[in-house]
């Protein structure tokens, strides 16, 4: 396996384009993890993006700018986020200790791996995310972790960010620049649910690097919570994000997005139908949270994720609706 350090965007888009066996060195890829010491993938070049000029937040009024580069530490001390973006600070204080805030970056984590047992451990044969049409070992095995949304027979491996969560309630957009240009694509359209093809992750093509996130600031309140079995570093058993604008009782806007639960992040359009025009009630957020949890995919061990995943969607707008 080779290594390169390249300074310059282009270089680095060109040297992973014209090598198939090469890919990023970057965040939550965990890259070296998994070809190094779970000897589950394999390059043949590593190109690390540490010295490319991607690293800061720009703040544009009604959105940020956020460079892939910026830490998780960085965005949540930001001005902005602090004070009008409680959803995307709280989701960064959840999803990691200080010590790994201070390093992972916002453009890693949206593509962090699955966190999948089965998947991660090369001594399991059964595993359609590796190698498709292999079989799914965790269905049968211990999926407590595992995912009940856009989840079938082929895979239930989960997405495990938080922060993807607050960016899909907030409607934000990736940046991309890769051998075919510049391009902007949806975070809830980043991603790509298994179906028959568990190992293909997300719409990007071989070359193709985030370069930011554009995070709307939107006149509204918000929140996000998560539920795990430790209040220390935890993945989440269920979470929610929820992004509310209320006038004179009735909700205006709504942005809603589950983690604990989804192979992507999961941005619930249903939910926010029935939000959006309704009063501001305890009965309105009930019913958002039956319409975005109302077509589970569960296997023994994972059934109580349906009613948790409600209660804390339920929770999490009654605490926005008290915000605003």
């Amino acid at each position: 396996m080779r290594y390169e350090r390249p300074t310059d965007l282009a270089t680095a888009v060109a040297l992973v384009r014209d090598e198939p066996g090469a890919a990023y060195l970057a965040g939550g890829t965990t890259q070296l993890d998994l070809q190094l010491k779970d000897r589950v993938v394999t390059r043949s070049l590593l190109v690390d993006i540490g010295r490319l000029p991607l690293r800061g937040v720009e703040d544009g009024g009604d959105r940020l700018t956020v460079g892939a580069l910026t830490t998780m530490e960085e965005l949540a001390a930001h001005p902005v986020v602090a004070a009008r973006l409680p959803v995307v600070r709280e989701a960064l204080l959840a999803g990691a200790s200080v010590q790994l805030r201070n390093l992972a970056t916002i453009g890693g984590n949206l593509l962090q791996r699955t966190r999948c047992r089965y998947f991660r451990d090369a001594a399991v044969s059964r595993c359609n995310k590796r190698v498709p049409g292999t079989g799914c070992a965790a269905i049968d095995g211990t999926p407590r972790m595992h995912a009940i949304l856009g989840a079938g027979p082929e895979c239930i491996a989960l997405h495990a960010s938080d922060l993807c969560v607050a960016l899909v309630a907030l409607h934000a957009v990736v940046h991309v620049t890769g051998p075919g240009g510049s391009y902007s694509v949806p975070l809830r359209d980043l991603h790509v649910r298994p179906g028959s093809r568990p190992d293909v992750e997300t719409v990007l093509g071989h070359g193709d690097l985030i370069t930011a996130v554009e995070v709307p600031v939107p006149d509204a309140a918000s929140a996000y919570l998560k539920v795990r079995d430790r209040a220390s570093y935890e993945f989440a058993l269920t979470s929610a994000a929820a992004v509310l604008r209320v006038r004179d009782g009735v909700i205006e806007a709504a942005g809603i997005g589950l983690g604990g639960v989804g192979t992507v992040p999961w941005w619930s359009r249903e939910a926010e139908d029935v939000l959006v025009g309704a009063p501001a009630t305890a009965e309105t957020f009930r019913a958002a949270a039956e319409a975005a949890v109302a077509d589970p995919f569960t296997v023994p061990g994972t059934e109580f994720k349906v009613e948790l995943a409600k209660r804390t969607l339920t929770r999490v707008l009654r605490t926005v609706g008290e915000r605003r």
